[in-house]
C-alpha cells in the first residue's frame, strides 16, 4: 500500500563560519543534527554582502566522501591538485567523489551582486572510501527540467522524475536530487525508495509536506515511505528534496576526513605530513 511520508523533525538551520572565513546555514553536522545517514552535512552559502563569502575555502584536503555542489546564482571557481580546474555558474552543479584522497579549492564570487547555493556531503562505503577520486561536473544547461501543466516546475539533478533521469548517474547512494518550484494551489508527488533516507529543504517561501507546513528557511527530515506529497495551499514555495540509501555503517570523523576507524582518520593525517595523501 501506498505511504506519503511525513515530516517526522524540523531543523532550523544555524549560522557558522567556515573555510578561510565564509558565512554559512548549516542544517546537517551540527549538535542538533550531526549525520543523517548517509548525509554527513548540508549548507546553504549566500549573501547580499561579499565579505560573508569572498574568502572562501583555499586548498583542503578530503577523504571517504563525496562532496555536491549545486549553485544558484553567481560563481565558484575551483582546482584541485589532480589538475582539474573550473569555474561553476549560476544552475551548474558538481559532483565530487573525493575518494582515497583529493586537495581542492573553492573560491565564490558574485555575478550581478548575487551569490548563493548549497553544498551536501554524501558519506562512501567502506569498500568505496579509498577508490580513484572522480567528478561529475554538470553544467546547468544539461540538467533536465520538467514544467508541469500545473506551473510545477523540476529540475532533475539525480534520480528519475516522471520517466525523465537525472544528470548524476553512478552515485552508489542511489541518490534523489530534486529543486522543485511550486507555485500556491499546485500538488506535487515523487516516488521515494522504501528505506532510503530523505529529507526536503525549503529555501523560498512555504509548502505542506503531509501534514507539516514548513516556510523558508527550514529542513525537514521525513520519515519513511514510498513518495512525499507537497502542497501549496496560499503560496508558492521552492525547495531541494534529497534521498539516498544509508550506509549503516560505523564513522569516524576528523573534520574533511570521514572513515570507518578512529585509525584510518590517523593514517589520512600521517599521509597527510608525508605527502602521500592524493590519490593519483
Amino acid at each position: 500500500m501506498a505511504q506519503a511520508r511525513s515530516v517526522v523533525r524540523i531543523i532550523d538551520p544555524i549560522p557558522v563560519m567556515e573555510g578561510a572565513g565564509v558565512l554559512l546555514k548549516r542544517s546537517i553536522a551540527t549538535r542538533t543534527l550531526d549525520y543523517l545517514d548517509p548525509f554527513l552535512l548540508f549548507d546553504h552559502f549566500g549573501s547580499d554582502d561579499p565579505a560573508d563569502y569572498r574568502a572562501g575555502f583555499p586548498m583542503h584536503p578530503h577523504r571517504g566522501i563525496e562532496t555536491v555542489t549545486y549553485l544558484l546564482a553567481g560563481l565558484v571557481q575551483h582546482r584541485d591538485t589532480l589538475g582539474n580546474a573550473g569555474t561553476l555558474g549560476a544552475g551548474d552543479m558538481q559532483w565530487m567523489t573525493a575518494g582515497g584522497g583529493i586537495m581542492h579549492e573553492e573560491m565564490p564570487g558574485a555575478v550581478e551582486g548575487k551569490m548563493e547555493g548549497f553544498q551536501l556531503w554524501v558519506n562512501l562505503p567502506a569498500k568505496l572510501k579509498m577508490t580513484q577520486p572522480r567528478y561529475q561536473d554538470v553544467a546547468a544547461k544539461n540538467i533536465p527540467v520538467l514544467q508541469r501543466a500545473d506551473g510545477v516546475h523540476v529540475r532533475v539533478i539525480a534520480g528519475m522524475v516522471d520517466g525523465v533521469r537525472g544528470a548524476v548517474t553512478e552515485i552508489y547512494a542511489d541518490p534523489v536530487y530534486l529543486d522543485v518550484t511550486m507555485p500556491a494551489h499546485a500538488t506535487f508527488e515523487q516516488a521515494i525508495a522504501p528505506g532510503h533516507t530523505a529529507l526536503v529543504y525549503v529555501f523560498e517561501g512555504e509548502g505542506d509536506f503531509g501534514d507539516t507546513r514548513l516556510a523558508n528557511p527550514k529542513l525537514g527530515v521525513l520519515g519513511d515511505g514510498d513518495r512525499v506529497r507537497v502542497m501549496t495551499p496560499a503560496r508558492p514555495v521552492r525547495f531541494l528534496l534529497i534521498s539516498g540509501k544509508p550506509l549503516g555503517e560505523p564513522i569516524a570523523r576528523y573534520g574533511p576526513f570521514v572513515m570507518n576507524t578512529r585509525a584510518e582518520i590517523e593514517q589520512a593525517l600521517r599521509d597527510l605530513q608525508n605527502g602521500t595523501f592524493v590519490q593519483k
